[in-house]
């Protein structure tokens, strides 16, 4: 049996086994988080946090000098639909310029279907935004998975994962993907922050846009792996 298990292991590669263990951990955490948001009630754990981020007795003043709200208003709009269509768009047609439609359409199908996968569990959950804290900007959609935490992790997981295959050096590689990350998680926290989303919805978000962004990882994986073997598979002259 141990001669078993480790025949498997060397057989699968650790980023395999690394985006395995990712998808797990964030579909366990995504499914504990949804029966937080399905309670009748606040829980603790939200209301705990949403107030810290407001000064003590005063729901309606967020924490830290007047700079600060702008600073999160700025960041939170790395997450925004507008910004990251942007940014998407902007990367297809480098790509369909320098002729690689394969990748191309990667991305385009990664975070479109972020996009509606996201839709689909605020409709499915149907939790409303928080009233315990005033809210910073103005939200009009429903508050769970958080929309911006998803997509930020979708997109800039995405980006980033490309974007290293082509740096040279480990170092540049954990750069680009730590910086990835690093945005994802202002991203969510400025959601936080600005009160329109309870910390369990930032956190079931980029738990959902983890997993995603690692099945279509393993989904492209899987795609050059089948190229690879069949070369015809593929006629475009710049994949």
């Amino acid at each position: 049996m141990k001669n078993a298990a480790n025949a498997l292991l060397n057989r699968v590669e650790f980023p395999v086994l690394l985006a395995g263990l990712v998808i797990a951990a964030g579909l366990w955490g995504f499914e504990e988080l949804m029966e937080i948001a399905r309670a009748t009630t606040p829980h603790a754990f939200d209301t705990e946090i949403l107030l810290a981020f407001r000064q003590a007795g005063r729901p309606d003043s967020p924490i830290g000098p007047l700079w600060l709200q702008g600073a999160m208003r700025d960041i939170t709009s790395l997450g925004s639909g507008s910004v990251l269509v942007l940014i998407v768009t902007a990367v297809i047609v480098y790509l369909l310029l320098i002729r690689r439609t394969a990748t191309a359409l990667f991305i385009f199908v990664a975070v479109a279907g972020g996009q509606v996968l996201s839709s689909l569990l605020k409709a499915g959950i149907d939790r409303p935004r928080p009233e315990l804290v005033s809210h910073l900007v103005n939200e009009t959609t429903l508050s769970f998975p958080s929309g911006h935490a998803m997509l930020s992790a979708v997109t800039y997981l995405t980006l980033g994962a490309l974007a290293a295959r082509f740096l040279p050096g480990r170092t540049t590689k954990i750069y680009v993907l730590s910086l990835a990350v690093l945005t994802t998680l202002l991203v969510g926290i400025s959601r936080i922050y600005l009160g329109v989303h309870w910390p369990s919805d930032v956190l079931a978000g980029w738990c959902a846009g983890f997993v995603w962004a690692m099945l279509c990882w393993l989904a492209a994986r899987a795609w050059q792996r089948w190229r690879g073997q069949h070369p015809n598979g593929d006629d475009e002259a710049g994949d």
